[in-house]
């Protein structure tokens, strides 16, 4: 299996990093739809579209992307295990654990939403909004520049 990895090691990369484009779409997108859905009336025609782009994209988009993320991830580091001697990737896999705890919490809100239970206020969601971007600055500054 590792010489099929490594054999194939730039492809994997490839569909990782697809996979991790597709995945942060949604990771930022996912708490801007929660700012504009704790605007509108519960029950409205509006609440009933943001539920249905909501469940979408977290169904359809968001939980394939993590699962791939992690699988052609794993598969990066299976092929080359020699990377989980450095530092650096230490502190990415945490940041990216942190990622995917963020993950479930956008799907515990989601549900939420979709009972009409929300009580989370408009602000949080704009301060969760900012959590993806600094954790994919933290992540892209370790792969890229391998600081430790």
């Amino acid at each position: 299996m590792q010489e099929f990895i490594l054999d194939n090691y730039q492809l994997i990369k490839a569909f990782h990093i697809i996979s991790v484009i597709a995945w942060m779409a949604g990771l930022l997108y996912l708490p801007r739809l929660f700012v504009y859905h704790t605007k509108v009336k519960v029950g409205s025609e509006m609440s009933e579209t943001f539920k249905i782009m909501e469940r979408r994209l977290l169904r359809i988009i968001m939980n394939p992307a993590m699962i791939f993320a992690w699988i052609f991830g794993c598969l990066m580091l299976w092929g080359n295990s020699e990377l989980l001697k450095q530092p650096w990737i230490h502190a990415k896999l945490t940041a990216i654990i942190i990622l995917t705890i963020f993950h479930h919490m956008l799907a515990i809100w989601f549900k939420r939403f979709a009972r009409d239970e929300n009580k989370t206020s408009e602000k949080t969601f704009r301060i969760a909004n900012e959590v993806p971007s600094f954790l994919m600055v933290i992540i892209v500054v370790l792969a890229i520049l391998k600081p430790f």
